[in-house]
C-alpha cells in the first residue's frame, strides 16, 4: 500500500483556503495584526501600552470609577478578563482599585493620576486610531455591521449548539 503525502504547497494561506470553518482563526489573525500595528504606534510615541487595557482605561476615562462587573458588562467580555486587566493596570500604576463598601466581593477601579496623564497623551492617537478604523470598515463593505450579524447569529444558536444539532443527524 502506497501512503500518499499532500504537499506543503497547500500550507500557504490555509486559512484564507478553509472557508468558514476558519471564522476564528481569521478574526484572531486580525486581531493580532489590529493590536501588534497599535503596539507599534504606542512604541513611536515612546509608551508601554497593552492594547487590552484600552477599553478599560477608555472607560473609567469617560464614567469615572466602575466597578470590575460593571466593566466587564460594558465591554462584553469576562469578569476574569476584567480582573486580570485590571491587574496588570495596576501594577503598571496606571488604575487602582477599591473594595465596595456596601459589598465587599465588588471591586471598584479608578484611574490614578499617572492613568489619567497618560490617557490625555494618548487621546489624539486613540482619535486617530478611531478614525483609521472607521476608513477600514467602509473600505471593507461595512464589516462591523458583518460581526453584529454574526454576534446575534451565535446569540440565536451558539457554535457548539449547531454543531451538536449537526452531529446528531
Amino acid at each position: 500500500m502506497t501512503v500518499v503525502k499532500k504537499s506543503r504547497a497547500g500550507l500557504a494561506n490555509f486559512t484564507d483556503k478553509a472557508g468558514a470553518a476558519a471564522v476564528g482563526a481569521r478574526l484572531r489573525r486580525l486581531s493580532e495584526r489590529i493590536d501588534r500595528e497599535a503596539t507599534e504606534l504606542y512604541a513611536e510615541l515612546g509608551v508601554k501600552f497593552e492594547q487590552r487595557w484600552f477599553g478599560t482605561m477608555n472607560l473609567l476615562d469617560l464614567y469615572g470609577p466602575l466597578t470590575v462587573g460593571e466593566l466587564a458588562q460594558a465591554l462584553g467580555i469576562t469578569h476574569v478578563s476584567v480582573s486580570q486587566t485590571r491587574d496588570s493596570l495596576q501594577r503598571s500604576g496606571l488604575t487602582t482599585s477599591d473594595v465596595d463598601p456596601s459589598d465587599g466581593r465588588r471591586r471598584t477601579v479608578r484611574l490614578t493620576k499617572e492613568g489619567k496623564a497618560l490617557v490625555a497623551r494618548l487621546k489624539p492617537l486613540w482619535t486617530a486610531l478611531s478614525q483609521a478604523a472607521a476608513e477600514l470598515d467602509q473600505e471593507a463593505g461595512d464589516v462591523l455591521a458583518a460581526l453584529e450579524r454574526l454576534e446575534r447569529a451565535l446569540e440565536r444558536s451558539s457554535l457548539s449548539e449547531r454543531v451538536r444539532r449537526l452531529l446528531r443527524k
